[in-house]
């Protein structure tokens, strides 16, 4: 029983992992057009409150770098006060333009999928 129960532990994690990785790009440029501007431990941070944990900074950085290739956020270092610099990030125009496009269209698709699954757990 125990056994079971790891490995269903085990597979809701990966399956939550994949649900992030459809939408991570669009939670990190909703989650600086909310705050202005962060850098990447406190995205992970606030990527956990807000109820999809388990961000690790080798996925998030590298997304980041993605992102800013693409021109949807711009990066700074900064020297740190008492500790070493942090690279903060912004949403451009573009970013928040392809927010402002793509953020409805996740939210049509993610109430559609749970409409489906509710109809599902119902019956």
């Amino acid at each position: 029983m125990l056994y079971f129960l790891v490995v269903t532990e085990k597979k809701s994690v990966e399956r939550q992992t994949q649900w992030l990785r459809g939408v991570l790009d669009l939670a990190v440029l909703a989650l600086l057009a909310e705050s202005g501007e962060d850098y990447g431990y406190t995205l992970v941070r606030r990527l956990d409150e807000a109820g999809l944990p388990g961000m690790r900074p080798g996925t998030l950085y590298p997304l980041l770098n993605r992102l800013d290739s693409e021109g949807l956020v711009r990066s700074e270092w900064r020297a740190g006060s008492g500790g070493p610099g942090r690279k903060f990030f912004q949403l451009t125009g573009q970013g928040r333009a392809v927010l402002a496009e793509q953020g409805p269209l996740w939210t049509e698709f993610a109430e559609n999928a749970t409409a489906v699954l509710e109809r599902g757990m119902n019956s």
